[in-house]
């Protein structure tokens, strides 16, 4: 089986944060992927008390946004994390869910170039160099971290051709997005495919266990929904097999019409993009996608510590 990994996305209370993570930990889980969501909770924040109340789990601040946190400031938080907590932390970059940026008035122009500059601003800063950067997008120079000269990997969330092209280019590893269905996470790593023996490749699965493949599914719907609904995913969609009207669901989101947003994550979608019922059910579509070639399938859709403890020990079993 590839690592284990859990994703954390900022529902949970953040007093949840430190038993969640030591759940993971004592499950065995190699990563704690905390997301970087718009409106949620600080992930920033979320790393220090998963890092605090743990000894060994690595942290990956997931897919820290450009758009909404300068790079500077992206350096300066994995360094400083880095220097309490060393060789546990790990720089996860990327544009941000399009819809999450709108409603912040914020817009994703030139994504490829700025995601590029942002990791050379971050590599040189995270490395303690003093920083001579004049590109399109951003300008830094003349100043170093406090903090720096740390080996912070860094890794790139990404679901597009040449966003995933540039992470087998330029950075440590490629995460790709909950709700992904196995063909379309074969597609992707295919793009990403990277001469560096190190690379990771790293996917999110939702996951739900429940004593019946009914008890998994329902719960996941609105998570799915949640990613499913960005027009970024219609490759995701179409290669999956499913049928789902992505314009519905995000109407249906911004209006918090929950009873549409289960309509419309159907059984069928929730099979293709996760990994929901029974034990057995759960351990083989988890092994499809071990199979595609990740070095880590991180596992997400769980709000407390019970439920990590329990998916992971009924996965490992």
């Amino acid at each position: 089986m590839a690592e284990l990994g859990i994703s954390m996305d900022g529902r949970a209370p953040v007093t949840d944060i430190p038993t969640q993570a030591k759940a993971a930990e004592e499950g065995g889980a190699s990563t704690l992927w905390i997301a970087c969501h718009l409106y949620l909770r600080d992930p920033i924040t979320m790393a220090a008390l998963a890092l605090g109340a743990t000894r060994r789990i690595k942290i990956a601040l997931m897919a820290m946004s450009p758009y909404s946190v300068h790079p500077v400031f992206i350096a300066m938080a994995a360094a400083t994390l880095d220097e309490m907590y060393p060789g546990r932390v790990i720089l996860c970059l990327g544009a941000g869910a399009p819809a999450d940026l709108k409603a912040a008035g914020l817009e994703a122009t030139k994504p490829l170039v700025t995601i590029d500059e942002t990791v050379k601003i971050c590599r040189a800063l995270l490395a303690g160099e003093m920083a001579d950067f004049q590109g399109q997008v951003f300008h830094v120079s003349g100043r170093r971290l406090a903090s720096g000269g740390r080996k912070v990997p860094i890794v790139l969330a990404a679901s597009r051709a040449r966003m995933l092209k540039l992470a087998g280019r330029e950075s440590d590893g490629v995460l790709i997005s909950a709700a992904t269905s196995p063909p379309f996470v074969k597609a992707c790593l295919a793009e990403a495919a990277s001469t560096d023996p190190a690379f990771r490749k790293v996917g999110i699965v939702y996951t739900k266990l429940g004593a019946t493949e009914k008890e998994g599914i329902d719960p996941i719907r609105r998570p799915i929904g949640f990613v499913l609904r960005g027009a970024h995913h219609a490759e995701n969609i179409r290669l999956s097999g499913a049928r789902l009207d992505q314009a519905a669901l995000a109407t249906a989101y911004a209006a918090e019409n929950w009873a549409e947003v289960d309509r419309l994550v159907s059984d069928d979608v929730v099979r293709r993009h996760a990994a929901c019922g029974t034990p057995d059910q759960v351990r083989a579509k988890l092994e499809e996608y071990r199979a595609i070639g990740l070095d880590e399938v991180v596992i997400g859709g769980m709000d407390d510590a019970p439920s990590i403890a329990a998916a992971l020990a009924a996965i490992r079993r």
